[in-house]
């Protein structure tokens, strides 16, 4: 049994799911941002269908092995059948940009993008989540519902999780800076893939500013403007959205980045009853009592259901650059380059505990959906391998110095120069 409940960003009139198509069904919660590139290596035609259905074109092309999954680009957790074969195929992107969870017994396999689903259906067995960037496989008999051949494999290993080739790559600080500019940029490019009203979110720190002034200089922003909470196609400018109490420096820093880069900014305050009000709710959707992860969560649940009722159902956002960069203030007390990199690795591969799994959740929450650049798999493979001694923070040097003077042009002064701040 297959259900799936959509959120529509691309093919709104045609990619309902699950997909059905030659005897596979496939339900996908994500987006593949290289589809119309397989399409061409794939020979199928994408003009009338979603972006989704170039998973069924590659798992017949090289069935569902490794091979065919690094082929995707995007986010992605899905379930493919093949009634034909009687064979589950199941996926989730490297970084566990979208939620997956399984629950396995004897002759039962559940899996959901909500672990609430699971439970509300089978209470006797342990509730799994799904390894990002890890597949599953499993054989089945329709006559006798017994899973058999279950196994997991790791298709995902990028080079900077090797430690005996952490050898760091010739290439000087100007080259370094060209990879981080062109590469983030390419990212932002790619996730304007939508055929609905879109935005960014804001906050006015370094990582959303940079993302939202490089949507403003490309002209593929699917870009749409609000009048009297309704969408209007007139003012062609970016919408840009920040969150916070009243009066609040992430407010004012944002407001600075819009006047620059001429978005349609747009401040939502909210209260500390409204935040204590929404709590319970936040807990129910994060599906997570992870301290830090729900105090951030909160403020992020309340912008996207105010963004939702604008309009607006995709927005990008800055989540990531922290974990690749450093630029955590404690960063600053790294004793030496081994210790600073093995730190931002393990952030890296715990992004989908906290800042995927707060990013996703809160705005999919209501209906909004969130993609994030630094998240990039090509971005985040080349930036991971960028000398070292580079991203290094201290004597004189801020966090993430090496991202500020990559896009020096793009922002305000005192927007490059401030300080990382939590939000909360």
């Amino acid at each position: 049994m297959m259900g799936h409940n959509r959120l529509s960003i691309v093919s709104v009139n045609t990619g309902c799911q699950p997909i059905v198509k030659d005897g596979i069904v496939l339900c996908v919660n994500g987006e593949i941002y290289n589809y119309q590139r397989l399409a061409k290596e794939l020979h199928f035609d994408a003009a009338n269908i979603s972006d989704c259905e170039s998973i069924i074109h590659i798992y017949k092309k090289y069935g569902p092995t490794a091979e065919a999954l690094c082929k995707l680009d995007g986010m992605f957790s899905f379930v493919l059948y093949d009634a034909t074969a009687e064979l589950i195929w199941s996926a989730r992107d490297p970084y566990g940009i979208t939620s997956l969870y399984y629950m396995q017994s004897e002759d039962t396999l559940i899996m959901s993008s909500e672990m609430k689903a699971i439970a509300s259906l089978e209470e006797s067995h342990m509730i799994h989540e799904f390894k990002p960037g890890h597949m599953l496989t499993a054989k089945m008999s329709v006559d006798l519902p017994v899973f058999s051949s279950i196994g997991t494999a790791q298709p995902y290993h990028p080079a900077y999780l090797d430690k005996h080739i952490w050898q760091q790559q010739d290439m000087t600080y100007e080259e370094s800076l060209k990879i981080v500019r062109e590469q983030l940029t390419t990212a932002v490019k790619k996730r304007l893939m939508a055929d609905v009203p879109s935005g960014v979110l804001l906050s006015g720190g370094l990582d959303s500013s940079l993302i939202a002034s490089i949507m403003s200089r490309l002209k593929e922003v699917p870009i749409t403007s609000i009048d009297n909470e309704k969408i209007s196609f007139e003012d062609h400018r970016l919408q840009s959205f920040s969150v916070g109490l009243t009066g609040s420096p992430d407010h004012l820093a944002a407001q600075v980045v819009a006047d620059y880069i001429g978005s349609h900014h747009h401040i939502i305050d909210f209260t500390i009853p409204d935040a204590l009000d929404a709590l319970e709710s936040v807990i129910y959707h994060l599906e997570t009592y992870d301290v830090t992860t729900i105090r951030a969560s909160t403020p992020m649940f309340l912008l996207s259901r105010a963004i939702k009722a604008r309009g607006i159902k995709m927005v990008l956002s800055g989540e990531g650059s922290d974990e690749i960069f450093g630029g955590y203030l404690y960063f600053h007390d790294a004793p030496n380059e081994t210790e600073f990199k093995e730190e931002c690795i393990q952030r890296v591969c715990d992004l989908h505990y906290f800042d995927c799994l707060r990013a996703n959740k809160s705005t999919m929450a209501w209906g909004l959906e969130g993609r994030f650049p630094f998240l990039d798999k090509a971005f985040v493979d080349d930036a991971m391998q960028i000398p070292t001694k580079y991203k290094m923070c201290g004597n004189g040097k801020l966090e993430k110095q090496l991202l500020r003077d990559a896009f020096a042009d793009y922002l305000p002064k005192e927007i490059l120069l401030r300080q990382k701040e939590q939000f909360r």
